[in-house]
């Protein structure tokens, strides 16, 4: 009598399964990124080019006075604009490409439950879109530096320098927090209410994020010797990337890095937090 033996093959551990999975998700995501990368430049350049275009080509063209008037005052302007630009862009991109996508995901088709069926734990699916949405907010922040820093009229250009380490450093934390942020509204309205999020959320953020200033110039802005204002919006994580991306691109004076730094993580970890907590209760409910 003979004894077949039967071979098996090792099976795969966990974390294999759930990195193959993961690098898959975030894999599909930039696939899906290329066959639509002729609308997701449009979509990235449109509000940061109307924004350069008006501020820094048509209002100097038309003698209309920006930065208090002058061309050093255009100058100094556009040089604390054109980062800011790229602040906002970082954040829209992660708005648009988890907060929106997510609604739509957990409205009525249920489209999350393709994702969430992959052999891998539920918070790494989240995880995978805050990676897609940190990696397309780099690369809308590559594309829309160059395109804010040539659009403007003759004489106005911005004072650009680049700090590589700061760059290197900043610009990825930047998209990863942003992102995060993404993931915490997706999960947190329902598609019906994407307009009370852009109108009680996105806009107070971005008009009270430092894109058009420097947060030290709201200090004039006081009750008594309270500089209330510049006080509140210290809440504000735009207000730490646009700081940031000045610290980056220009030699602007910008709020300290060593404040910058660690309240970026302290809101990235939050964000991340919060974002897979809830993004966890809507998948299971």
């Amino acid at each position: 009598m003979t004894t077949d033996t039967i071979v098996t093959s090792p099976t795969r551990s966990v974390f294999e399964a759930s990195r193959t999975a993961l690098g898959a998700l975030i894999l599909r995501d930039l696939v899906v990124l290329r066959k639509t990368f002729r609308e997701f430049v449009l979509r990235t350049l449109i509000q940061p080019f109307l924004l350069c275009f008006v501020f820094l080509f048509v209002f100097p063209k038309i003698g209309q006075a920006v930065g208090g008037g002058g061309t050093a005052a255009s100058i100094a302007f556009a040089t604390v604009l054109v980062p800011g630009v790229v602040g906002i862009t970082i954040m829209f991109q992660g708005v648009q490409s988890i907060a929106l996508t997510m609604a739509q995901e957990f409205g009525f088709t249920r489209e999350i439950e393709d994702r969430v069926q992959a052999p891998c734990p539920i918070w790494l699916v989240a995880i995978s879109k805050v990676l897609s949405g940190a990696a397309q907010g780099l690369i809308a922040a590559a594309i829309v530096f160059p395109i804010a820093s040539v659009v403007h009229a003759a004489g106005v250009k911005a004072d650009v320098s680049l700090h590589w380490l700061i760059i290197l450093t900043l610009v990825p934390l930047a998209c990863v927090t942003m992102a995060g942020l993404g993931l915490i509204l997706g999960t947190s309205f329902e598609p019906r209410n994407i307009g009370l999020m852009f109108g009680f959320i996105i806009l107070p953020i971005t008009f009270l994020g430092g894109t058009y200033y420097p947060w030290t110039h709201l200090a004039p802005v006081k009750i008594g010797g309270f500089h209330w204002l510049q006080t509140l919006v210290l809440i504000n994580p735009l207000v730490y990337v646009n700081e940031g991306m000045r610290a980056a691109f220009t030699n602007a004076p910008h709020m300290h890095l060593y404040v910058v730094y660690p309240v970026m993580i302290g809101f990235c970890v939050a964000f991340l937090s919060l974002g897979l907590r809830n993004f966890r209760r809507r998948v299971l409910s």
